[in-house]
């Protein structure tokens, strides 16, 4: 008898699996099997995915820095060529109000009036609406400024979706980082909003 005459023949009753319940208890084992792959790759996912995400903000946070380093040793200068008689710069002003927590990443001063800038890497329009929002709240949050003008500015490395024009028409200085400063790209005759 040749293999193909041996693979074509029937299964004997011996080769057969003898039970319903034999087929049954095969068929767990197997999707309990499935269940424990199914287990261990989403763990493995799931920390896959933990890794990813932590060195993605790594890499936003270090590059969130550089720019808010280029930006803020150019801060005075370009707020003083633009009449604002700005003394010093704070960073990282954090502080919680009311129950709710807030952050703004510079702040010009001097004894009347302040800049308050957002800084990006990438400013996308969603960021300057997010952070009108937050200028609105600015003398709540911080009831220190509440007898100061306060103005608020964009600065980013890259800007995506007119999203430097969107910050202009609403009232905000636009600074853009570049090679290693930065520049107020606003026109000429801007009129900053007091918020």
């Amino acid at each position: 008898m040749s293999e193909n005459d041996k693979l074509n023949e029937p299964l004997s009753s011996y080769d057969k699996i003898s039970s319903f319940d034999e087929v049954w208890k095969l068929f767990k084992e197997t999707e309990k099997q499935f269940k424990e792959t199914d287990k261990r790759l989403d763990k493995m996912f799931k920390e896959t995915s933990k890794k990813i995400r932590e060195l993605s903000n790594l890499f936003t946070t270090q590059w969130g820095k550089l720019v808010e380093s280029l930006v803020e040793g150019e801060l005075i200068n370009l707020l003083v060529e633009r009449g604002l008689k700005v003394e010093s710069v704070v960073q990282r002003r954090k502080g919680s109000r009311n129950g709710v927590n807030y952050e703004f990443d510079l702040i010009a001063e001097n004894t009347d009036e302040i800049v308050i800038v957002e800084v990006k890497t990438t400013l996308r329009p969603d960021d300057v609406n997010h952070f009108l929002e937050k200028l609105k709240k600015a003398k709540t949050f911080m009831p220190v400024y509440k007898n100061m003008k306060i103005y608020g500015a964009v600065a980013y490395l890259t800007a995506v979706a007119g999203s430097e024009q969107m910050a202009e028409k609403a009232g905000l200085f636009v600074i853009k980082a570049t090679g290693n400063s930065s520049k107020i790209i606003n026109a000429s005759d801007f009129k900053p909003k007091i918020f």
